[in-house]
């Protein structure tokens, strides 16, 4: 059951990625064509939600970022909790591998980044923009191959991503927090704990975790933490198994939502993301922007980082015994994994928005050429690595193959 939902969920964020090209595409024709003020002007449209006293009131832009990506970060937390009770997380020998080279992977791009940018206080915030890698586009590239891909890298890919979603949910609390309000982190924190109570109580109707979820969201929006990571808490709190009062089993509440969820996030939250975001106007952008430090630091961070930090990891630990190439998979597929790892768009963009939320406009701009140029290098080298046909066998250079050597 666990290997057909993987399937399914390959699949579906696999096409989901031609979507998102398509919507990257059209905001960047857009925000350079004659429609480019309405574009802008779309995005800064007022929306206010008021309840007596509590009002939200923040530009469209803001509601997607912290709404629909809220949602978006439900759906990461029903996921991190299904592999890791049910699924590819679910014991020391799974994780080992694709544990460690996630976090190859998330330190090396932030220490590149920061390395380049140490010098700037501003620029520095965003050191974790190129430690994120975008699931969907990286599947999507995967599916381009068809049959030459096998299901084991697959798995490994998908893992190395929901290890790099956990870091940056770490990331989001603790870094990109600001002027915090007590009394609403306190409501947030007590609706975060009634979800958990609702979990131990034995409910599984998922009505009531969604009411007591948007109260969390609304609160931890207030309290200064961004609401992503309300979406998060409710995703860890919908209950795995449940049962009836005759102890007969039911349907799977996560399971049910993870489904229902699904295609919405694919395709549409994830697209109108992309589309909101991914908008770069060129007009008083100069060729020099490539070489800012923050877009060389992003750039270098997905393209070289990326790559190195993952292979690198799971190379090593291959060679020291302490984990193995993943069923079917050879050195050459390995390396052509960790290259797609280097793919960070939509979750980089993200990052960047938290970090230059206040910036300027040259921050904001070589943030996107940045996670677009890196990005794009780790996609197109990924797809070549990937694409050659010839195959160098699993066994070479591991540490069984070398002990029976000469």
């Amino acid at each position: 059951m666990a290997l057909r939902a993987l399937q399914q969920f390959i699949k579906l964020e696999s096409s989901a990625g031609i979507l998102l090209i398509g919507a990257t595409a059209l905001a960047l024709v857009v925000s350079n064509s004659p429609a480019a003020s309405l574009y802008a002007a779309f995005l800064e449209v007022p929306l206010v939600v008021s309840l007596g006293d509590l009002a939200i009131d923040k530009p469209l832009l803001l509601w997607i970022n912290d709404g629909l990506m809220a949602v978006f970060f439900l759906l990461i937390g029903l996921e991190v909790k299904r592999e890791i009770l049910d699924g590819e997380l679910s014991s020391p020998e799974q994780i080992a591998l694709p544990g460690v080279a996630a976090v190859g992977g998330f330190l090396l791009p932030a220490l590149i980044y920061a390395a380049i940018n140490n010098n700037d206080p501003a620029a520095i915030e965003g050191w974790a923009i190129p430690a994120a890698t975008d699931i969907a586009f990286a599947l999507g590239i995967l599916k381009l191959l068809g049959d030459r891909i096998p299901l084991g890298l697959k798995v490994f890919l998908t893992s190395v991503a929901i290890f790099d979603d956990i870091g940056a949910i770490i990331v989001i609390a603790v870094f990109y927090t600001s002027n915090l309000s007590i009394a609403a982190l306190v409501l947030g924190t007590l609706g975060i704990i009634g979800l958990f109570v609702l979990n131990r109580m034995g409910v599984h109707k998922l009505g009531p975790y969604m009411l007591v979820g948007l109260f969390a969201w609304a609160c931890v929006l207030k309290s200064g933490v961004h609401a992503t990571l309300a979406g998060f808490a409710v995703g860890m709190a919908i209950p795995m198994h449940a049962k009836d009062e005759y102890g007969e089993a039911l349907p799977s509440p996560l399971r049910r939502l993870e489904h229902v969820l699904h295609p919405w996030i694919a395709y549409a939250i994830m697209p109108i993301f992309a589309f909101a975001n991914a908008g770069i106007s060129f007009t008083g952008v100069e060729l020099n922007v490539l070489w800012n430090p923050v877009t060389l630091g992003i750039v270098l961070g997905l393209f070289v980082g990326k790559q190195i930090g993952v292979f690198g990891m799971a190379w090593a630990m291959i060679k020291l015994g302490l984990a193995r190439l993943p069923e079917g998979v050879d050195w050459r597929q390995l390396y052509g994994a960790a290259l797609l790892s280097g793919v960070g768009f939509t979750m980089s963009l993200f990052i960047g928005s938290l970090a230059f939320e206040q910036g300027n406009f040259e921050h904001t701009v070589a943030t996107r050429v940045g996670v677009i140029t890196g990005s794009l290098l780790s996609a197109f080298v990924g797809y070549y690595v990937l694409a050659k046909r010839e195959s160098v066998p699993a066994d070479i250079g591991t540490p069984e193959r070398e002990a029976s050597s000469p």
